[in-house]
C-alpha cells in the first residue's frame, strides 16, 4: 500500500466535519491491514489509529487468515499482491467460511484494470479502491461499513432472543411439542412447490416459526384450557397476532414477516381476524402457513381435539378449501402429502 493521500481544499475540510461527526457518533473498531510492505502499512495503521481505530498489521495472506480466526476484527483491509497467496484468495477464503463471511472487506490495489475489479467483485469484497487511497475516502467507507456490519448484528440478536421467546410460548404447551419445526418443514416445502423465491421461502420460514409468538401476551390459563373458550377468553386469544406482528418488528426480515404473523389467521372468505381480508388480498405467506398451522394441528393431540389421520385432515382441508383456505394452496398441500384428491370438487 502507498502512504496516504492528504488533500487540503475547502470542500475537503468541510468533509472532515462531516468525518468528525461521524467518529462522534460511531464507535472506532478493531481493523486488520494485510500489507507486506512495512513503510506503507506502517503509515495505514498510524492513521488509522488517529481515527481511534485499534490495528492489527499482518505481512502476508496466511497470518491475516490466521489472526482473523484467532481473533475476529471488525473490518479488514486488504492488499492484492502479497507474497504468499493473493488478497483475492484471502478475501474469498473469508466470505466462504460461515463464521467470517460477515466481516467486510476493503480490498485496495495499485491496478485499475477491469479485470482486477471483477476478480475483487468476485471474490466477494465489500469494497475496492485503488491506490494512492485518500485518507479521508477510506475513513468514510470504514465507517460506513461498520455501521452496517453493527445494524447487522444487532438485528442477528434480535433474531435470536425472539426465536428464543417463540419456544418459550411452544414450551408453555405440551400438546404443541415439535409443532413450530414441523410447521416450518410444511411451510417451506409448500413454498418450493409454489415457486417462491429463496428470500420468500426464509421469510415463510420464521413466520412459521413466529407465527404464534404473540401469545406471550395471552393469559396462561386461556392458553392451556381444555374446551371452548369464553368470548372475553377467545378475544384475548384473538389479539396475539397483533401481539406478535410488534415482537418480530426488530427483525432484519420484519417487512416479510411481519404479514404472516398478523393474518395467519384471516379466512379465505374473509371472516377470519384480526382484519377480515378477504382471498388473494391475505398475504400468500400467511396463507400458506395457515394451510400447514390447520394441517399439524388436526393431525397431533391438542387439549381441544380428536387426532385425524392425514387422510381425515386432507378431507378437512378440501371440505374448508374456498371459505377457510385458499382453495390452490390447499390442492397444492395436499399434492405435496402426496394423498389423493377426494373425486368431490374442492370446497364443496
Amino acid at each position: 500500500m502507498q502512504p496516504l493521500q492528504q488533500r487540503d481544499d475547502p470542500k475537503h475540510r468541510a468533509a472532515s466535519h462531516i468525518i468528525h461527526a461521524l467518529a462522534i457518533a460511531d464507535d472506532p473498531g478493531h481493523i486488520l491491514v494485510v500489507e507486506d510492505h512495512p513503510e506503507f502499512g506502517q503509515a495505514m495503521v498510524q492513521q488509522l489509529e488517529l481515527f481511534g481505530h485499534t490495528v492489527e498489521l499482518a505481512a502476508d495472506g496466511r497470518s491475516a487468515l490466521r489472526r482473523v480466526y484467532a481473533r475476529q476484527p471488525d473490518l479488514v483491509i486488504l492488499d492484492v499482491h502479497l507474497p504468499d497467496i493473493d488478497g483475492y484468495a484471502v478475501c474469498a477464503a473469508l466470505k466462504q467460511n460461515p463464521e467470517t463471511w460477515r466481516i467486510p472487506v476493503i480490498m485496495i490495489t495499485a491496478e485499475t484494470e477491469y479485470e482486477a475489479r471483477l476478480l475483487g467483485i468476485e471474490a466477494e469484497a465489500d469494497q475496492y479502491l485503488h491506490k494512492p487511497v485518500d485518507a479521508r475516502e477510506l475513513e468514510v467507507q470504514i465507517r460506513v461499513l461498520l455501521r452496517v456490519k453493527r445494524r447487522t448484528d444487532r438485528m442477528e440478536k434480535a433474531d435470536d432472543v425472539i426465536f428464543s421467546l417463540a419456544r418459550a410460548v411452544e414450551a408453555k404447551d405440551a400438546y404443541t411439542e415439535g409443532h413450530l419445526q414441523r410447521l416450518a418443514q410444511y411451510a417451506c416445502a409448500l413454498g418450493e412447490r409454489l415457486g417462491l423465491s429463496t428470500r420468500e421461502l426464509e421469510a415463510l420460514r420464521y413466520g412459521a416459526i413466529l407465527h404464534d409468538v404473540g401469545k406471550l401476551g395471552v393469559d396462561e390459563r386461556i392458553i392451556r384450557k381444555r374446551g371452548p373458550l369464553t368470548f372475553d377468553e377467545r378475544a384475548e386469544m384473538q389479539e396475539h397476532s397483533l401481539i406478535g406482528e410488534r415482537i418480530v418488528q426488530p427483525l432484519h426480515m420484519a417487512g416479510e414477516v411481519a404479514p404472516i404473523v398478523r393474518h395467519h389467521h384471516e379466512r379465505w372468505d374473509g371472516c377470519g381476524y384480526p382484519d377480515g381480508l378477504t382471498g388473494s388480498a391475505i398475504p400468500l405467506g400467511a396463507r400458506i402457513v395457515a394451510v400447514a398451522d390447520a394441517f399439524d394441528a388436526m393431525t397431533t393431540q391438542r387439549p381441544y381435539n380428536i387426532v385425524l389421520s392425514p387422510a381425515e385432515a386432507v378431507g378437512q382441508l378440501l371440505q374448508g378449501a374456498g371459505s377457510f383456505w385458499d382453495p390452490d394452496i390447499v390442492v397444492a398441500f395436499v399434492d405435496l402429502l402426496g394423498i389423493p384428491l377426494a373425486s368431490r370438487a374442492v370446497g364443496e
